[in-house]
């Protein structure tokens, strides 16, 4: 792997960074206070970054050119759609991370569609907003407790069940929803089946009140004898035992070092930030050892130090994506490095920059709220550890639980 970002992502990468400094700063805190309002402004916006994938889709700065893509496998290096994801991400949520998951078209569920989908499912979900649906009310970060249902009737499956804490949940066209085909069976009987804003038996049940993220709308979500059509169902319907989980969870491995870029874009921000605020007073020598400078000096190195750790991991997790190589455990090392970090950088800012940063005439306090979630979602610190652990030490996840 080299570590130089590829020249082809500059454009990109200085695009989305004039986009958070110019559209989603100026409207932060506007959006913030104004909670479930749709931040209209991002309709211009998800019309550019369109254009951006109709002209070149291996350079997207959105979140719906993760998946498997269309990489030849001829033994060549490859950078494509997921770092280049990743790195316009990860300068999006140097604005604002509400805004980059409120963004029209660049769900989650766009993600599990690339990921999972077949040629013609792709061609027909084109172009929709897909938000996903994972998590229930008894049923948090161990996805496999799955307990809403998809009955086979005919050429439909008919679902059952709630799902809580839906990202764009209300404003996206479709859901990916996760659902069992036997609840006896376990993991492998999990599927994830597109469903249509407008589809009988699908009810929106409440808009969330959250800590951060105000500016993306948090749904729960209940369906009640909801007919799909069988062809919404992505990836193959028969169970495979042997197989298990792998198929849906497939799309974790794309987007894991996608949300672990999310977190590193939002401590980024917290410690230029914080940089700023102390520069007169803070003078950063890095010629000079660690243990003879004062305190907030060496706070500072620690954190640039476990920033850039975290920014290789997820640029190494996103390069395996890309080169079609088996990235499940790297994908968990940099989601749980990267949202342990980002929470911790963006509080110690809060802390190094006393009044300032608690208060609401600055960003920082904001970015504090905000990095919490990045911990969590996408599966918690501890989830990640498990997998990491199940992954190095060849257990499943019976054995290891």
């Amino acid at each position: 792997m080299n570590i130089e970002i590829p020249k082809k992502f500059k454009p990109i990468i200085n695009n989305a960074h004039q986009v958070a400094l110019s559209v989603f700063r100026p409207i932060s805190r506007k959006y913030d206070r104004a909670e479930h309002e749709y931040p209209k402004e991002l309709d211009m916006l998800a019309s550019v970054l369109d254009g951006f994938n109709e002209g070149d889709p291996e350079s997207s700065a959105g979140a719906a050119q993760t998946g498997k893509g269309k990489v030849k496998d001829d033994g060549s290096v490859k950078n494509g759609a997921n770092m280049s994801t990743c790195l316009g991400a990860l300068e999006l949520c140097y604005g604002d991370v509400g805004f980059l998951l409120a963004m029209p078209r660049q769900g989650l569920g766009n993600a599990a569609i690339a990921a999972v989908a077949n040629d013609e499912q792709l061609k027909r979900f084109e172009g929709k907003w897909a938000a996903m649906a994972i998590t229930e009310p008894g049923c948090g970060s161990d996805s496999g407790a799955i307990r809403t249902t998809a009955i086979k009737d005919g050429d439909h499956y008919i679902l059952n069940g709630e799902k809580i804490y839906v990202t764009s949940g209300e404003r996206a066209d479709c859901v990916v929803v996760w659902a069992t085909l036997d609840p006896k069976v376990g993991r492998a009987a999990i599927k994830s089946f597109v469903v249509e804003w407008g589809t009988p038996g699908m009810e929106l049940a409440r808009l969330e009140h959250k800590l951060g993220i105000r500016a993306s709308d948090t749904a729960a979500i209940n369906f009640s004898d909801c007919r799909v059509p069988a062809e919404n169902l992505l990836g193959t319907p028969e169970i495979d035992t042997k197989k298990g989980f792998g198929g849906v969870m497939e799309t974790f491995d794309n987007t894991r070092p996608l949300v672990a870029c999310f977190a590193l874009g939002c401590a980024r921000a917290s410690l230029e930030r914080t940089r700023e605020l102390l520069k007169e007073a803070v003078k950063l020598d890095y010629a000079r050892p660690v243990d003879n400078c004062s305190a907030v000096e060496a706070e500072l190195y620690r954190m640039e130090a476990d920033w850039e750790a975290a920014y290789w991991l997820a640029m190494k997790a996103a390069w395996m994506a890309d080169n079609k190589q088996a990235n499940s455990l790297e994908a968990s090392i940099s989601k749980a490095k990267a949202g342990r970090v980002g929470n911790a950088i963006t509080l110690k800012c809060v802390e190094l920059a006393g009044s300032i940063g608690f208060t609401e005439d600055d960003l920082l306090e904001k970015w504090a709220r905000d990095s919490k979630i990045l911990d969590i979602f996408e599966g918690t610190q501890q989830i990640q550890k498990l997998i990491i652990a199940r992954r190095l030490l060849g257990l499943t996840s019976k054995e290891l639980k």
